[in-house]
């Protein structure tokens, strides 16, 4: 498999090599030869960061190699809601054509990602015949369980998940760093909550409640076809250190799950540590050839919201944040998820951007300076 760009990704990870993390330190790998260990395994898990044209196609060459190797396998989807299952099957079977498809599923509202990123491998995945499997659970239900606690969701209204496996004291740091820049963190006075604080608590639960409905849509589709694997794309914050899915798989038996990730030449090299990932795959991401916010959307009842915001984004730098409800773009109104993708990615580069936020019940207008159209 090779990758566009320049010939080094990083000092530890080359582009377009494989290297597997361990305690002597990294080590390269023969594409072929890891390809063939994958294939035998019961559970894939590709990461990704959503917004990276890069890591989607390194995804794409991995799961056409690792088809060529077990033609029958499943694709697991991260972004789809199981409610939305038969949508996905009607694809596969060719009875939706692409627009259809993609309003069919409402994707800017389930994803708020660019779903061009996305189309080559749902392409990919109908005219090999894959199935493709529905992994998540509504955003609401995951919001509930943040605000107010996974035990206070009755059982008839969890669509299913059960209760996951505790998280491990490593994760809940992780979590805990991710946490701290959300706007619905409490403010005490005395700096950052801990730990043990019980807002912090719903949140570990949110985010395992998330973790486990995805564990245990691949585990369900293993049964259904148990001599197939299952390759799953899923963001990388589930899968680094095997702290999110990996370990819900393991409390559920699949204990022989790989993970890989996509490694960038702005990462550091004291983080590829032995339990990071099965393997990661230098890839080079360009600069962007359009513009892009660096936000997940969600779209509720016509007001649109940001959920996630990327690091080192034009978002971030711009000051927007999680829980911004975003109102208009260049001084119209807008309702949905796709209104604000389309607008955005109409607008002329280099001329600033106005868009209106709404914000602790609040108005702002912002100009965000873009960036001049890059060169030929």
């Amino acid at each position: 498999m090779g990758a566009p760009g320049p010939a080094v990704a990083s000092a530890c990870v080359p582009a377009g090599a494989w290297v597997e993390p361990t305690a002597a330190g990294p080590r390269t790998v023969a594409a072929d030869d890891l390809l063939d260990r994958l294939a035998r395994r019961a559970v894939v898990l590709l990461g990704e960061r959503h917004d990276s044209a890069a890591h989607h196609r390194w995804q794409l060459a991995t799961l056409q190699a690792l088809q060529e190797r077990s033609p029958g396998l499943s694709i697991g989807l991260e972004m789809v809601p199981r409610r939305l299952q038969p949508v996905l099957n009607r694809w596969v079977a060719g009875d939706l054509e692409e627009r259809a498809f993609l309003d069919a599923l409402d994707w800017p509202a389930i994803w708020g990602y660019d779903a061009d990123l996305y189309l080559p491998i749902l392409r990919f995945a109908r005219d090999r015949r894959l199935p493709l499997r529905a992994l998540n659970v509504e955003r609401q239900l995951v919001r509930r369980v943040r605000a107010e606690g996974f035990a206070a969701v009755p059982v008839s209204e969890r669509e299913g998940v059960g209760r996951p496996a505790p998280a491990s004291a490593a994760y809940r740091v992780q979590l805990h760093r991710l946490w701290r820049h959300h706007p619905f963190v409490p403010s005490s006075g005395q700096g950052l909550p801990g730990l043990e604080d019980p807002s912090f608590n719903r949140f570990v639960e949110s985010q395992l409640l998330w973790d486990r409905a995805m564990a245990e849509a691949i585990a369900e589709q293993r049964r259904r076809r148990p001599g197939a694997p299952v390759v799953a794309l899923i963001g990388n914050g589930h899968l680094a250190g095997g702290h999110g899915v990996p370990h819900q798989l393991r409390a559920l038996g699949l204990a022989e799950a790989a993970w890989l990730l996509p490694w960038e030449d702005s990462l550091d090299c004291a983080a590829l540590q032995p339990a990071l990932a099965t393997a990661v795959y230098g890839v080079v991401t360009p600069p962007p050839a359009g513009l892009r916010l660096g936000v997940y959307l969600e779209t509720h009842a016509g007001r649109v919201e940001i959920h996630q915001v990327a690091p080192g984004s034009l978002a971030e730098r711009s000051g927007l944040r999680v829980g911004d409800g975003i109102t208009a773009i260049d001084g119209q109104p807008v309702s949905s998820a796709r209104q604000v993708i389309e607008r955005v990615a109409a607008h002329p580069a280099g001329r600033p951007l106005g868009l209106t936020l709404r914000r602790d019940g609040r108005l702002l207008p912002l100009q965000l300076a873009l960036p001049l159209a890059p060169g030929p």
